[in-house]
């Protein structure tokens, strides 16, 4: 085998027991689960867009979550739709690096964001005097342009040092393309790239820690105040709930990864592995929507006026 090049294709063997019936049952679920992703979270960020009340770096950084658990959820379901629709478990090279980057970037792209919000509210609840004239609109931009351009460079990177090598197989045990898959086709072993794997394993493990000492912080500090232990109910608990809400299905996918057994069912086995890209962007639009006050209330009237304006029509 002289090139990767040597494959043109890829084959999904997650599908290859399912049924034009079950097909059909999976693609109406997927179908619904995305669109409804996409409606709970457009809402939100238009409503955080369009008010100019919300625009706080908080609800900055909210948006700015909603808009990557988009970006990861179009990433896996159109091209999942795709091939219930056709019966195809059949996925072209070039396709499959793009799926890659998308999903990894996404998964990055998660924590980046989780641990600027928990920076977030860290300044605003232990250090208020300085977060007013810290965090300005300059600092908002770069902490985005951090959340946005670092896993999207280490999507790259990583895809780069996977590609050098040829594949030795085209099977994919999963229902979508991502590096790590792809490391593990690859005929050669490259101890630069285990060191890459490495190095941002460990970034992310710096990323959850900096996370915890925030809280950490912002429990002791609401110890001391009515205040702050309001903040914390109200701005930092749906955080929190969706940190947690994330790492739990990414360690359930790690754990098929790494430690996917034969003898689950390959239903619970698919699923283990598109947790964490089907519910955190669902869940997350819906636990802000819910928990934010001001959020809330803009969500509320909006839908009170289209009620209104749809009462007025029916009446002409």
């Amino acid at each position: 085998m002289d090139n990767i090049s040597s494959y043109s294709f890829f084959t999904f063997t997650a599908l290859d027991d399912y049924s034009t019936s079950s097909r059909i049952t999976i693609f109406c679920f997927a179908l619904s689960g995305y669109c409804l992703t996409l409606f709970v979270s457009l809402v939100l960020i238009f409503i955080i867009l369009l008010e100019k009340i919300l625009h706080q770096p908080m609800y900055i950084f909210v948006c700015s979550l909603c808009i990557n658990g988009l970006y990861g959820a179009t990433g896996f379901y159109p091209p999942f739709l795709y091939f219930l629709h056709i019966e195809t478990n059949v996925i072209s090279f070039g396709d499959c690096v793009i799926q890659s980057f998308a999903i990894f970037s996404y998964a990055g792209g998660e924590f980046t964001n989780l641990t600027v919000m928990a920076f977030d509210r860290y300044l605003a609840i232990c250090r208020p005097l300085y977060y007013h004239t810290g965090m300005t609109s300059v600092t908002v931009w770069r902490l985005l342009t951090f959340i946005w351009m670092f896993p999207c460079l280490t999507a790259l990177v990583m895809l780069l040092m996977t590609l050098r090598f040829p594949l030795c197989m085209n099977q994919i045990d999963k229902l979508y393309c991502e590096t790590w898959i792809l490391e593990r086709l690859a005929c050669q072993v490259d101890t630069a790239q285990f060191m890459i794997s490495a190095i941002f394993g460990c970034l992310i493990i710096a990323m959850v820690c900096f996370v915890i000492f925030s809280y950490i912080k912002i429990i002791i500090a609401c110890k001391h105040s009515v205040q702050n232990h309001k903040k914390f109910m109200t701005t930092c608990l749906p955080h929190l709930v969706a940190l947690l809400n994330y790492v739990l299905w990414s360690l359930i996918n790690v754990s098929y990864v790494r430690f996917g057994s034969s003898i689950l069912p390959q239903g619970f086995k698919n699923f283990m592995s598109v947790s964490y890209m089907v519910v955190p962007p669902l869940v997350n639009p819906i636990i802000y929507g819910i928990v934010l006050t001001p959020i809330r209330t803009k969500v509320i009237y909006a839908l009170q006026r289209l009620r209104r304006k749809e009462k007025a029509e029916q009446e002409i």
